[in-house]
């Protein structure tokens, strides 16, 4: 199977509209909004995903788990360091996995086909970290590896409908979770080491315009043990849900960037966020119990707000 393939697969993505904009008044309050463990793993875990059968996947160490709602779970694929993670209309996977500097192409079984991206411009990806799908039939990644503060080269890359990669921002101190907003005019990306979220104005699929800082995040206090954003997703409003690790939260911000509520995450080192359930109303989060080098678990937070379907829509038959 041709890297083309799976991106061209894209062209049914289907995207709800925000509706009506969702205030803190909106939300759950959230002294009412306990975690609920819906099960543990051996290792740190991140990059939580559902299929269209309702089935969840996250990545744990070395593999891929696949779990269902009531917390039964088994280890789906085994790909050496798998974190972001999204789905095709095909119900093939796209992953992303530092240990392979690459951005894998998975069958509905877990079975490698290839490498969707694994160069930009004749160079290796260090460690491709995050993704979000674009409804045009290409995909956004962020590539970290290797960057922190005072060494800002992480990259941000666009693959095209023909499975070209090319580079759309570079010179960041960790990029880590990325979301394009419904509409495909605005994408959103987690600068980890800067503790903050950055905007770009799509200009074109892959074609950017300049970075402004969309949100700086709280920082931590008292017991928690860092401030960095990871793993982000939106509500059906449009508003930006952020796992922030190290603090043991869940940030959520408008449409225009301010804090509207800060929700218990249940693990410490919080790492990402996916909206499932029946009524797509429950927020699922990834992270470690602990420090990272502990075990993982997977968090349920029963808000009642629906969240943004990215799943791409199977093509009739």
């Amino acid at each position: 199977m041709k890297p083309t393939r799976c991106a061209l697969l894209m062209s049914t993505l289907f995207l709800l509209a925000p509706a009506s904009t969702l205030s803190a008044a909106d939300l759950p309050d959230p002294a009412t909004v306990k975690p609920v463990k819906v099960f543990t793993v051996p290792h740190y875990c991140e990059g939580v995903v559902f299929d269209h059968q309702g089935n969840g996947y996250l990545s744990e160490g070395k593999n891929i788990v696949k779990f269902s709602l009531d917390g039964r779970h088994n280890v789906w694929a085994t790909t050496g360091a798998p974190n972001g993670h999204k789905i095709l209309a095909d119900g093939t996977h796209l992953v992303c996995d530092a240990s392979r500097h690459a951005v894998l192409h998975l069958g509905a079984d877990g079975r490698f086909l290839n490498n969707a991206s694994d160069k930009c411009d004749g160079k290796p990806l260090r460690g491709p970290n995050d993704l979000s799908l674009d409804p045009k039939g290409g995909f956004y990644f962020t590539d970290p590896g290797g960057s922190s503060d005072k060494k800002p080269i992480g990259t941000v890359h666009y693959v095209d409908a023909h499975g070209t990669t090319h580079l759309v921002d570079s010179h960041l101190a960790f990029p880590n979770g990325i979301v394009l907003v419904p509409g495909g005019k605005r994408l959103l990306v987690g600068e980890s080491k800067h503790n903050r979220i950055l905007k770009y104005t799509v200009l074109k699929p892959g074609k950017l315009g300049h970075r402004r800082v969309f949100a700086n995040l709280p920082t931590k206090q008292g017991d928690q043990i860092d401030n960095q954003p990871d793993g982000m997703c939106l509500d059906a409003a449009g508003n930006l849900y952020v796992a922030h690790y190290g603090m043991r939260q869940v940030q959520v911000l408008n449409l225009r960037g301010k804090l509207i509520a800060r929700y218990r995450g249940g693990n410490l080192t919080t790492s990402n966020v996916a909206f499932g359930g029946p009524n797509m109303d429950q927020l699922f989060v990834t992270g470690g119990l602990g420090k990272e080098a502990g075990g993982g678990g997977l968090f349920r937070l029963d808000l009642g707000v629906k969240g943004l379907v990215i799943l791409p829509a199977r093509k009739r038959k």
